[in-house]
Parts: C-alpha cells; structure tokens; sequence
C-alpha cells in the first residue's frame, strides 16, 4: 500500500472512531428518529395567559418548575407525550443555572426515558416578534426551541446549519400564534429535512462525480448549477461550503486562493440538469478527490447523515495535514536538496498536489525562500504534470 493509501485508510479508519457515539449511527439513523419542540419562555414579572389547544396530543400544557423565577408553555411538539416532560425539565435545568443565551444554540445529549430516546438535542433561546412600547410594561416573552435526533456529536456538526434555521424563525413566532399551522410547525418540521440532510442528497445525486464537486470545493473553483431546482442548487451551494476549507486556512489566503484558482482555470465547472442528472462541464478532479469520492459511496447504503458529515470534516482534515507536512518539507528544503526531492515525491504521491502546490504558493507569496522552492517545484512538476482528470 502507498504512504498516501495508507494515510487515507488511516482517515476512513478513525472516522468510525470518532463518529457519532457507538454502531447505531454507523449501521444507519439512530432508532429515536428525529424530533422538534417549541416552549413559550416567560422570565419573572411576565403574565402567562391560557392558550387553545394547538397541538395533537390534547391540551397545551404549561409548568412552572418549583422555586425558580420563570414559567415554560409547551406550543408545539412530535414528541411523545411520555418524552415532552423530560425534555422540559433538562431544559428547566439549564435555565435555572444561566446556560442559555438568546441567540446561542447549544448541543447536548438528553435521555428521554429509554435508550432509544437518548438523542441529541440542539436548543437555543430566541426573542420573537417585537413590538415598539409606549408604556412600560412586563417583558416580552421569549421562545426556547429544540430539534432532537442522532447524537450529540453527530448534531454538533450542523450547529451552523441549525442556528441559520433557527434564525429564519424568529419573525414568525409571536405570543399569539396565529400562524403556528401555516408557517411555524412547518418550518419547525422541516429542520432535519433543510439543515442535515442536504449532504446525503448530494452525495446520491453525484455518485461517482462527487470527486468533481470535492475537488472544486478545495480549490474554490466557482460552480454554477442551470436547470435545476432551487432545492438543488441550495443543496449543491450547501455542500461546496461544507467541503471547503472555509475556517481552516487564514481568510488572505482564501480570497488570494479564489483569484488563482479563477485566472488559473479561467472557466466556473458548470453543473447541468437539463436532462434530470448532472453533467459537469469544465469539471477537474484527482486521485486524492476520487478516493474519498468512493469512501461516501460505499458508506451511503449503510451511513446516516450524520455520518456522512463527519467523513467530509476528516476530509477536510486530512488535506490540513497534507498540507502542513508539505510546508515543513518546504521550510526544509530552503537549505536542503534531499528535502527539496522529498517535497517532490510528496506532491507525486499525495494524489492531492495540484491543490496543495497552489495553496502553498499563495501562502509563501511573500517570502522570498520559500517562493524560490515553490517555483522549482512547479517546474519539475511541469514537465509530468499532475494527475488530473477532467470531466
């Protein structure tokens, strides 16, 4: 097996370390299924006021848990009746201590009463429809809402993803409700839908073009997606940004990055679905990009979507790695030949050194040793080129 095979095993391999909490994820989604909850906050010196019933399971329920200085409605919820209490109190608890702030979502695990409820639970407290006031008056009330499925690191993932979820909320929700049917519980609904699922969507669009699509997420190439829907597009735009390495590397280098790889490839990769499937144009991939392409596909029968999520951060983590160790044989090479024709069989042998040599060389731009190595490197590599594939 090649240094660079056995590196990606190595990758595969700690994925199934790593992932999730245990072989439920691993063999698909977790038994619990995935759930929502939306609780009415009320701080002291609020006025609670009786509500109708909204929900299936009989009456909006509301509790106000002994000694503290605040009250929880229940508005609307999938749980099981059995569930909801549980779910109520672990959060209760994190009121009670001051661990929630508006606006910032959490991740946690929570029990529900058997194994197959333990899922994780993202939760954050928000400030609904505000009105402005004339009179003072008690305080506004404020929303705690709550999406449950796989586990808590599995859900740790989409932390971003549910935040903007959770955003797009806010100026639906106000104490009366009127659009709980219409607008609110679908939005609540759809979060596993909207927020997890797209990389699994991808994923079985592209099959085997996945490759495609890594390798332009890495090099930033710019990706344009025609006749397609608009869940498509979002879908495909949703999972460029995951692959990236958006956060991994100093933001100059991302946007000098962008501009090369740009005036580099001089054309977008077109994504068209004129004909129901995608067809790439101008499309660029490597050994690197279809190794980890046919690690997604051989996990997509058996993976949950959370899974998927955590294969594409070790991807992104295994190219960070590639590409420190190539900046350590660089600052070798400054004073060493030997380390210099290792920098070379590296870029040779990695799979992924056509990305790399164009990171380091926007990065070392501005110093004057290291852009001497770098540019000896592109021209012993001009003469076999590396190993590209176009579509």
């Amino acid at each position: 097996m090649l240094p660079a095979q056995s590196s990606l095993a190595e990758s595969v391999d700690g994925d199934d370390v790593r992932s999730e909490d245990g072989g439920d994820e691993r063999r698909g989604e977790r038994p619990g299924g995935h759930y929502y909850c939306l609780y009415l906050y009320y701080q002291a010196g609020g006025v609670l006021q009786e509500r109708a019933d909204e929900d299936e399971g009989g009456s909006s329920t509301m509790d106000t848990p002994g000694g503290e200085d605040f009250s929880l409605s229940l508005v609307d919820t999938n749980l099981a009746v059995e569930a909801e209490p549980k779910l109520r109190s672990f959060i209760a608890k994190r009121l009670s201590r001051g661990a929630m702030f508006e606006g910032m979502g959490n991740v946690a695990s929570v029990d529900l009463g058997s194994p197959e409820y333990t899922l994780g639970c993202y939760y954050c407290l928000i400030q609904g429809k505000t009105e402005e006031r004339t009179e003072p008056g008690p305080p506004s009330p404020e929303h705690i809402i709550c999406f449950l499925g796989g586990s808590e690191k599995g859900l740790d993932l989409f932390r971003l993803e549910l935040d903007s979820h959770v955003e797009a909320l806010k100026n639906k929700l106000e104490p009366e409700m009127a659009d709980l049917d219409s607008e609110v519980r679908p939005h609540l609904s759809s979060w596993f839908e909207d927020s997890v699922l797209p990389i699994h969507r991808v994923v079985n669009l592209f099959q085997e073009k996945l490759a495609y699509l890594l390798h332009a997420a890495l090099s930033y190439t710019p990706v344009d997606v025609i006749s397609s829907t608009e869940k498509t597009q979002n879908d495909i735009s949703r999972f460029l940004s995951s692959a990236s390495l958006q956060g991994l590397v100093q933001e100059g280098t991302m946007t000098s990055l962008c501009i090369a790889m740009t005036e580099c490839q001089q054309r977008a990769v077109t994504v068209d679905f004129k004909d129901g499937q995608p067809e790439l144009v101008n499309a660029v991939s490597n050994r690197f990009c279809e190794d980890w392409m046919q690690v997604f596909i051989n996990a997509y029968d058996g993976g949950s979507p959370f899974l998927f999520r955590q294969k594409l951060e070790n991807f992104k983590l295994k190219v960070i790695q590639d590409m420190n160790n190539l900046k350590r044989l660089i600052r070798q090479a400054e004073s060493s030949h030997y380390a210099l024709f290792r920098c070379y069989n590296f870029l040779k042998n990695c799979g992924n050194g056509d990305i790399l040599l164009q990171i380091v060389k926007v990065e070392h731009a501005e110093m004057p040793e290291a852009r001497s190595v770098v540019k000896v490197l592109e021209e012993f590599i001009r003469e076999e080129g590396f190993s590209v594939h176009s579509s």
